[in-house]
């Protein structure tokens, strides 16, 4: 056998290897993934998950504890907690979802004309944006709901833009290298059209990192929510939220530990996941971070 042949097979075992490396089991990622699932769950159905409506009154004794009747105990008002919980995972997934996609939506066009048009359309865009990047994240969050009033849909409008520039400016930079590679050069040559090279080689080759901010954005987007309901710039009672029930709950941290820790560590393991499953997507669609 030729050393040539030799030398190809081996070539054709470390591909394997590598392939098999990168969508190795990760027990950590996959528990990531179970709770990321079981919150769309909960977020999808919360009637038929929920024991009791979450807004009904006296299901059970005021601030009772976790008990096989109210798993997490009630509230100050006799409502079920656990309920409550999970009508409040449908809200902080539709404002994380919601805001992130209007980010998304309006960052990758605004990313791609910059990128690709260059001169002064890239330097209007990037000002623009820097403009935006200049405020503190939750800051800016604080003065927008102030300003339009406090709303679920104002706060999906606050991440949206707060976002906006972020993805506007990770697709720029994609763009810029690769508009540089010799297969997008070569297509250039052979009579591609700006619109098939963003649509055939140049976006496809971004998604990677997309993917991965979109994920670290929806956590992020969450937190904010939680802040500004627990200020009292939020989505407003009785709808539930988990940053609004932290706010409630502030009152009786000695009386009902559990109604402190129920919500709060709602939000610690669904932040904890969606950033465990964004370092875990890097870590395998990054070809630098996987040893090629």
């Amino acid at each position: 056998m030729s050393a040539a042949v030799l030398s190809g097979e081996t070539a054709i075992r470390g591909g394997r290897r590598l392939r098999l490396r990168r969508f190795r089991f990760d027990p950590v990622m996959a528990l990531a993934v179970l709770v990321i699932a079981l919150t769309f769950v909960c977020s999808a159905v919360p009637e038929l998950l929920a024991p009791y409506p979450p807004n009904k009154l006296a299901v059970g004794p005021n601030l009772a504890a976790p008990s096989w009747d109210h798993w997490v105990g009630t509230d100050e008002f006799g409502r079920d907690l656990l309920s409550r919980l999970i009508d409040g995972a449908r809200v902080e997934l539709v404002i994380g979802v919601a805001g992130v996609a209007l980010a998304v939506g309006l960052g990758i066009p605004l990313g791609v004309l910059a990128g690709m048009r260059g001169g002064f359309a890239d330097s209007a865009l990037m000002r623009l944006q820097d403009a935006l990047l200049a405020f503190p994240s939750v800051l800016f969050a604080i003065l927008v709901v102030a300003a339009i009033g406090a709303s679920q849909r104002s706060i999906i409008l606050t991440i949206g833009v707060i976002y906006l520039p972020r993805f506007a400016r990770l697709v720029r930079g994609s763009v810029l290298v690769l508009k540089e590679q010799e297969f997008v050069v070569a297509s250039r040559a052979g009579g591609a059209t700006d619109v098939r090279l963003m649509t055939r080689h140049i976006l496809p080759n971004c998604l990677a990192p997309i993917l991965v901010q979109i994920t670290l954005a929806i956590s992020v987007a969450i937190l904010i929510e939680a802040g500004l309901s627990y200020l009292g710039l939020g989505v407003q009672p009785p709808t539930a939220t988990w940053g609004n029930l932290l706010k409630a709950a502030q009152s009786y941290p000695s009386v009902a530990p559990w109604y402190v820790l129920a919500p709060g560590a709602c939000i610690f393991v669904l932040v904890l996941a969606l950033n465990t499953l964004g370092d875990g997507l890097r870590d395998r669609l990054d070809p630098r971070l996987r040893g090629l």
